[in-house]
């Protein structure tokens, strides 16, 4: 329950026209990184690239990313995401792009990649932040939702993942953040699905931050609890919740200190210890 972009900066006239990324520069005067390199006072750290230009915690995460960056947003209906673009420009990015992006056409991925690098610069750090909760009752008795749910939540992360991971390990460096949840640290029988499409996708991203050791190139592995915003609207906040805020703050800190894991809040990584040890019979009977 950790994202809240539904399959699903730079000023409120961000826009895609005819499915081209269009960037749009800030209101105000700002150097550009290419400005500073010039002075050798830093390095380009790279574009931030976003799946998920919609999702509440992937906005946050960019927006502490931002400031001297580009941002390129990937996701659909790519030309409505003026309130996220204009998130970024308040954060002091450099410039904002979209890209339309469906996380469940597997085959544009590559596509969506290679523009996102050729039209806005070497790729600095990917954030995937898109998903699905689905309907839990639905998937029980809807294979096809159920289905539907696995493949945006695991299979399309895994493909994607994949792609971003050969990029940047071919040029030796780079950042990428994957959102799991505790949701898939043991499954429970409230959300088994969305759980076990989430327990499958920590199961890859820990491989492929082992895979990644010594490449240059780092994976920071983030486990929120609920969180309370767009995708769980509605919904009674569990214990220990947290903002979508909170878990960026939580994601760029571990980017800056070299953690590699991440829970959010950090107490329920002991929590999860003891219910992992739980016998079944208790654990079947969990609040649903």
């Amino acid at each position: 329950m950790a994202l809240g972009e539904e399959r699903d900066g730079v000023g409120v006239q961000g826009r895609s026209v005819a499915g081209h990324a269009v960037t749009v520069p800030g209101d105000r005067d700002r150097r550009s990184v290419e400005d500073v390199e010039d002075t050798g006072a830093v390095t380009d750290p790279g574009t931030v690239l976003l799946f998920g230009g919609r999702s509440d915690i992937g906005v946050e995460l960019a927006a502490r990313l931002a400031p001297g960056r580009r941002v390129v947003l990937a996701a659909r209906r790519s030309h409505d995401l003026a309130n996220s673009i204009a998130r970024l420009d308040s954060a002091g990015a450099t410039a904002v792009a979209t890209v339309e992006f469906d996380a469940d056409d597997l085959g544009s991925h590559a596509d969506v990649l290679a523009r996102a690098e050729s039209e806005h610069g070497p790729i600095g750090t990917v954030v995937v932040a898109f998903g699905i909760l689905g309907d839990q009752g639905r998937a029980e008795t809807d294979a096809a939702h159920a289905a539907a749910i696995v493949h945006t939540d695991y299979t399309a992360h895994v493909h994607l993942l994949t792609l971003v991971a050969d990029l940047l390990r071919r040029r030796g460096s780079g950042e990428i953040v994957v959102f799991s949840s505790v949701a898939g640290v043991r499954v429970r029988r409230a959300n088994y699905v969305y759980g076990s499409a989430k327990a499958g996708l920590d199961g890859f991203a820990s491989g492929l931050q082992d895979a990644l050791h010594g490449s240059g190139v780092r994976l920071v592995l983030a486990r929120p609890g609920f969180v309370i915003g767009s995708m769980t609207e509605g919904m009674s906040p569990a214990p220990m919740s947290s903002t979508p805020e909170q878990v960026a703050d939580a994601v760029a800190t571990a980017l800056r200190t070299g953690r590699d894991t991440v829970w959010i809040p950090g107490r329920l990584r002991p929590v999860f210890a003891v219910m992992r040890l739980l016998p079944r019979a208790v654990w079947r009977r969990m609040p649903r």
